[in-house]
């Protein structure tokens, strides 16, 4: 971790005076025209973000949201790849860079960064942000202007991210930044909402890197087909997001937190050991034991683990496990359930 920077809460700081004279009506529409976007209704061969109010309102509105998702998928990468740090990161359609700052508190530099986006807005807005960040890193980032789409060349780097991206895409264009990604990373990592449509989105990105010789490396323990059926269920997670004063008043909330849903897919050409299963809901604690949903090896697929106190230090790690952790966790692989 990088422990220098406090990067949650250097991203408060920055984006504290992002909509100071901004008419609260029009941040509002802007707000509004984005959650259609992000929520994948209308794919486009277009830049969301188009002027400098949807950036702010956008930055304002997702970028918290955004980091704390893409965090919580670079940590279960970080947990298969152990003894690796990149040291060169591309962040495609990465807007106004919250999946850099999110890298940034994920691994110690030094490292290169190239944020690859369409809209100019999002792009300065951006380099703004990152260097208020305190962040070396952050503040030496290249904010690169590409049409994200068919036709798009991604520079070679060690970490490619594409985050809630190919809800903003047609088909065609899914299937190039997917195996452009693939082509020029060695690692990737796709995050989109935890939707059925972003599921969806992932489950099709995942059969491509897959298709393209990476191995995946989280969340899921193995690289054959998702057990889940489509129009059943869905692979989501969730992440714990503080809402700034700023963040309630865009949003028009009055809680102090909010719960980002999520899926992704991280995968690697480098020698990964992905989770032995993972947690798929959050766990149901009841007197005396603990109900857990898993995603197993290819060949369990989707099964239910209930532990008891009769399991000792397992039932302990299984009353602090959380949604999306690995099970069981790597001090418990002597146990069995």
């Amino acid at each position: 971790m990088n422990h220098s920077v406090p990067t949650a809460d250097a991203l408060r700081g920055a984006l504290s005076g992002l909509l100071d004279g901004l008419p609260p009506k029009q941040a509002t529409q802007a707000v509004d025209r984005l959650i259609a976007n992000y929520r994948g209704r209308t794919p486009t061969d277009a830049p969301v973000l188009r002027d400098r109010s949807d950036v702010a309102a956008y930055a304002a509105y997702r970028m918290p949201a955004t980091f704390e998702a893409v965090r919580a998928a670079l940590a279960g990468l970080a947990a298969a790849l152990p003894d690796w740090a990149p040291a060169s990161h591309v962040d495609v359609g990465g807007g106004t860079g919250a999946a850099t700052w999110a890298v940034d508190a994920t691994w110690e530099g030094p490292r290169t960064t190239t944020v690859l986006d369409w809209a100019d807005p999002a792009l300065a807005l951006g380099r703004e942000l990152a260097g208020a960040s305190g962040s070396q890193v952050l503040a030496g980032a290249e904010w690169r202007k590409a049409v994200i789409g068919t036709g798009l060349t991604v520079p070679e780097a060690e970490l490619v991210t594409v985050s809630y991206v190919l809800g903003e895409l047609t088909e065609q264009a899914r299937r190039a930044v997917t195996e452009e990604a693939a082509r020029a990373a060695g690692t990737v990592v796709f995050i989109e909402p935890g939707t059925p449509e972003g599921y969806l989105r992932i489950r099709e990105a995942r059969e491509r890197l897959v298709a393209a010789g990476m191995r995946v490396a989280a969340p899921c323990p193995h690289d054959g087909t998702c057990p889940i059926v489509p129009g059943e269920d869905w692979c989501h997670f969730s992440a714990r997001v503080s809402r700034s004063s700023l963040h309630r008043q865009v949003k028009g909330g009055t809680l102090a937190y909010e719960d980002e849903k999520f899926a992704y897919v991280a995968a690697t050409r480098l020698p990964a050991a992905p989770a032995t299963a993972r947690i798929t809901r959050r766990p149901q604690i009841r007197k005396g034991l603990v109900q857990l949903e898993l995603c197993g090896p290819e060949a369990e697929g989707l099964s239910r683990s209930t532990v008891t106190k009769r399991h000792g230090a397992l039932y302990k790690a299984a009353r602090d496990a959380e949604w999306g952790d690995a099970w069981p966790p790597p001090a418990e692989h002597g146990h069995e359930d």
